[in-house]
């Protein structure tokens, strides 16, 4: 699976042109003029953790990306449950659901092949705890309510990742041909920040607080993890942005591994591999 990516695609990225109003995104000069920093050593912890792996971060400072490479970063892959970020935007600008407070009814079974056994989550529960608990069957039953064509067209103006939604399952995440690169998560949780997406500002308002995954007197994180097996490879993801006191950062992490090569440590290793990194660039302490 290693070295398996192309240049160019990293080079094509860069040419593209964003509709958004927001500096960064607005022409090809100035996404080009961000300055970028390659650390090739990131790959150390990667390699820890016996995964390939690509982390992007943007420093909304100084308008800067932290890349570990030029390729993995470019490259799409499933969004697994981060999409449940723009899946939750779509559903409340919908009003598929009222409310983040709705409580969804457990129909009475999964696929626990497809998304393992977790009977916690099995039982009725409200979108915000199933954003925060990652219950993959609460999303999908929010889906059965929305039309394929309206996700195709909220993709579109937000610019995700390739768009493609043509899986014939609900599960179009973790399952088909949509894919995202962590460069374009990153993109998509600046919008979301800067409140650039096609959404309510109320919206937008409560996906960020349903965000919250650690508050502390030095930062706050809005995240989301992700995790699919499908196609034999375990794609894992922890995408989010970091406010200190001074600086917000926005990152995507992804980790690839066959899963002939399975570990345990896999669905820790998303997190503490960004933490590691994070440390080292002494964002987080």
């Amino acid at each position: 699976m290693k070295n398996v990516f192309f240049l160019f695609v990293f080079l094509t990225c860069l040419t593209t042109v964003s509709c958004q109003t927001n500096n960064f995104f607005h022409k090809e000069d100035d996404y080009q003029s961000a300055g970028t920093f390659l650390h090739p050593e990131f790959k150390k912890y990667f390699d820890k953790y016996q995964v390939d792996g690509s982390i992007a971060i943007y420093d909304n400072d100084k308008k800067t990306w932290i890349l570990s490479d030029t390729e993995g970063v470019n490259m799409n892959t499933l969004p697994a449950s981060t999409f449940k970020i723009i899946n939750m935007l779509i559903a409340l600008e919908t009003r598929a659901v009222a409310s983040e407070d709705e409580v969804v009814a457990w129909p009475g079974i999964t696929d626990t092949v497809k998304y393992g056994y977790r009977p916690d989550i099995y039982h009725d529960i409200s979108v915000k705890n199933a954003f925060e608990v990652s219950a993959g069957w609460t999303f999908i039953e929010i889906a059965k309510r929305i039309d394929r064509s309206c996700y195709k067209k909220y993709l579109e103006k937000s610019e995700y990742g390739n768009t493609d939604v043509s899986e014939e399952d609900v599960d179009f995440w973790n399952f088909g041909k949509l894919g995202i690169s962590p460069l374009s998560q990153v993109k998509l949780l600046k919008k979301l920040y800067d409140g650039n997406l096609p959404f309510s500002k109320k919206n937008m308002d409560i996906v960020k607080r349903v965000m919250i995954t650690e508050q502390n007197p030095e930062y706050t994180i809005r995240s989301k993890t992700g995790w699919t097996m499908a196609n034999s490879i375990n794609t894992g993801w922890w995408v989010g942005y970091i406010q200190t006191k001074d600086n917000v950062y926005f990152f995507a992490t992804r980790l690839l591994q066959d899963r002939k090569n399975n570990r345990s440590n896999f669905g820790m290793a998303r997190k503490e591999i960004t933490k590691m990194i994070l440390r080292d660039l002494r964002i987080i302490k």
